[in-house]
């Protein structure tokens, strides 16, 4: 049986006539009759009483009519849901991310995403940066918005820099830099220093002490927490300097914020599994990028 006895089969039932079925489905009626015909002899019963004048459902053919008309909606639905997932519009996008960088824009960018793909299931992990590379590379994740990740896992990942983050100090605003505009890595010679613990954020951690080196400062760390939020409090509480990325210095009027120089910069990355490219995943990239071109995710 094809599905086409089925179509010939409804149009036949529904009319209660092969000539105007024949011309709904818009083959020749001689067609049509062989195509039930052929359906009833694979069905071992007649669907039809017909006569010169009428033709009318038997009671097996109005339980075919009943179980052809579901059958056939739900495979038109398959086939819309077949076309929207291709187009993006229907699916699952995972989606790793890193929780401070990404917070001035990752609500608003995922509300857009639902607006124009709202059949489209969103599931969100916040990791670390090593954490989210790892389940990046496994499969786990479609893709993640993080800080690169020097690590074997990593092979075979595809990623774009989104922004180039320069990275600066918080300071108590009582300190003597508080009123500075810049701050040159050299004065953090004396200071001890809060950075974020390098098995939580190996690009962020490395960059710092990076930069320290190349002014010939040996770092002090005083403190080195697993979440931005408590190398702020340090801060806070005065027990040291914290060094982050401008976008996770959130405004406060207990601390300020200054910019290093010379210029140190940590990349914030979208990494994704080539594999592992469904359509919704090339939609989410899309609007990322168009936002990033317009400057939308930096700003309101």
């Amino acid at each position: 049986m094809e599905l086409r006895h089925l179509r010939y089969f409804q149009a036949v039932a529904e009319e209660l006539s092969f000539s105007r079925a024949a011309r709904r489905l818009h083959i020749a009626q001689p067609a049509l009759s062989r195509a039930i015909k052929q359906l009833e002899a694979i069905l071992g019963a007649n669907v039809f009483e017909r006569s010169r004048h009428h033709v009318r459902l038997t009671p097996a053919g109005s339980v075919l009519l009943r179980e052809t008309t579901m059958l056939l909606e739900h495979f038109e639905e398959s086939l819309r849901r077949v076309r929207r997932t291709a187009a993006g519009e229907e699916g699952e996008l995972r989606l790793g991310y890193i929780g401070p960088p990404t917070q001035p824009f990752l609500g608003r960018l995922l509300r857009e995403y639902r607006k124009r793909f709202p059949l489209v299931t969103i599931h969100l992990e916040e990791r670390t940066p090593q954490r989210v590379w790892e389940m990046v590379a496994k499969g786990r994740l479609s893709a993640a918005i993080t800080r690169p990740v020097l690590t074997n896992e990593a092979l075979g990942l595809r990623t774009v820099v989104l922004k180039q983050e320069r990275l600066g100090i918080v300071v108590p605003v009582a300190h003597p830099f508080a009123k500075r505009r810049y701050v040159p890595w050299t004065a953090l010679a004396r200071e001890p220093l809060i950075v974020l613990a390098r098995r939580e954020g190996m690009g962020l951690h490395d960059a710092v002490i990076a930069g320290c080196r190349r002014a010939g400062v040996t770092p002090r760390l005083a403190h080195t927490p697993s979440l931005i939020g408590t190398v702020m409090s340090y801060v806070e509480a005065c027990a040291g300097i914290g060094v982050v990325t401008e976008s996770v210095a959130a405004p406060s009027p207990a601390v300020r914020f200054i910019l290093l120089k010379p210029v140190q910069c940590v990349p914030l990355v979208l990494v994704w599994q080539e594999d592992e490219d469904s359509p919704p995943v090339q939609r989410f990239r899309e609007l990322l990028f168009e936002w990033n071109s317009a400057g939308k995710l930096w700003n309101d």
